[in-house]
């Protein structure tokens, strides 16, 4: 029977230690993860290489198995992808997060976090006006959009993440580039005052007050994981980026109802969906959860722990319960892509803990699974883009 391998990734799920020595990852009740821990492969790894930003998108490249020193063209394009834009190799593009934006400050990078329909319609609302000049405008996700210009070069400027600046003043970090910035400018005189907007400030929840441009890059090109790894391989997430990377790799995304990459997301259906592709023929499956990341943006230490005991009871415990049912040698990895402190409500780029589990060897592990752990195992993994090629070596 052909070895299994799964990846179990808590999206931002590493995080500093209170007052008191404690992470959400410490405090989780996480029983199934750490009783694989007890017999696993704990240590540190390095997911971001020096001198990159610490996003998902060069963060996961990583876990995935690919160096981004080499293949990195930027974040938007992989969202792109996802979106079905057809991308020339001399268009650029660029992440549009609707926002909200109020005396000043950057309120809110997800505008609340608004619901899809909503967001497609004041996107739609803004295409009309904004498509000119080269730039399309296209509806993603929630908060989460995409700007196209065609037949243009990097701008060079210096693009800043909405997330990296929630509850500061906003103006300095508005881009150099002319026209980008008066997309975004033009983009608040026309969202000022919409009914959809009036609608969420009535029923108290944030509007939609601009556009915040960032994440610029070019079309993608990644090797086959097949190719790469003679791993088939199965991407389950409910965002554009890693769906994106997936079908760039050649692997199969899997579109699961009612995943949003927050807390509500369905993580049942997740589950099944892993289960399903291992069943249906696949090697290697990525499961991306979404929710731990979000609540370190928010500084909601309390749900980032909901969210990582959620990940542990209704994805790590089905799958581990179905890889040992089924027989067979199996490996079974955890672990964040980046830390998501929610004292700094950004991204770092600092090591992360991982764990691995072989089902046909056990080592001595540790009794539990958090930073703390891993730091004092003595295990480091240099680059993460050798993962990969670790988790297959059996």
């Amino acid at each position: 029977m052909k070895e299994k391998i799964v990846v179990i990734l808590g999206d931002g799920m590493a995080d500093l230690p209170d007052e008191n020595g404690d992470t959400p990852m410490s405090t989780a009740k996480k029983p199934y993860a750490d009783h694989l821990a007890a017999t696993a492969e704990i240590g540190m790894t390095k997911t971001v290489p020096d001198g990159m930003s610490p996003g998902s998108d060069t963060a996961n490249l990583s876990v995935l198995g690919y160096d981004p020193t080499e293949c990195y063209s930027g974040r938007s394009p992989l969202e792109a992808v996802s979106m079905g834009i057809d991308l020339k190799d001399d268009d650029v593009t660029f992440r549009a997060n609707l926002v909200t934006l109020s005396d000043g400050i950057m309120k809110d990078y997800s505008a609340g976090e608004i619901d899809t329909e909503s967001a497609r319609a004041l996107i739609a609302f803004l295409a009309k006006e904004l498509n000119r000049d080269g730039f399309e405008l296209y509806g993603g996700i929630s908060y989460r959009h995409c700007l196209v210009r065609r037949r243009a070069q990097m701008s060079g400027v210096k693009l800043t993440p909405p997330h990296d600046i929630s509850g500061k003043p906003y103006e300095k970090y508005l881009p150099y580039d002319e026209k980008l910035r008066s997309i975004m400018l033009k983009s608040q005189e026309l969202l000022k005052g919409h009914p959809i907007n009036e609608k969420r400030v009535k029923e108290g929840k944030n509007p939609a007050t601009s556009l915040w441009l960032w994440g610029e890059g070019t079309k993608p090109k990644l090797d086959d994981f097949y190719g790469k790894y003679g791993l088939k391989g199965a991407m389950i997430s409910a965002v554009d980026l890693l769906k994106g990377i997936a079908i760039c790799a050649g692997m199969k995304s899997v579109d699961v109802d009612g995943a949003t990459g927050n807390i509500d997301t369905n993580f049942d259906g997740k589950a099944r969906a892993a289960i399903d592709a291992l069943e249906g023929g696949c090697d290697y499956v990525y499961v991306h959860l979404e929710a731990p990341d979000e609540c370190g943006h928010q500084g909601d230490r309390r749900t980032k722990t909901r969210a990582i005991e959620l990940i542990d009871e209704k994805i790590i415990k089905p799958i581990d319960e179905y890889l040992r049912s089924r027989g067979g040698r199996y490996r079974l990895a955890f672990l964040p892509d980046h830390p998501t402190p929610t004292a700094t409500r950004t991204h770092s780029s600092d090591p992360v803990p991982y764990m691995i589990y072989d089902s046909a060897v056990k080592k001595s592990g540790c009794a539990c699974f958090d930073e703390t752990a891993a730091k004092e195992s003595g295990n480091y993994l240099e680059r993460a883009c050798m993962l990969t090629q670790k988790l297959k070596t059996f």
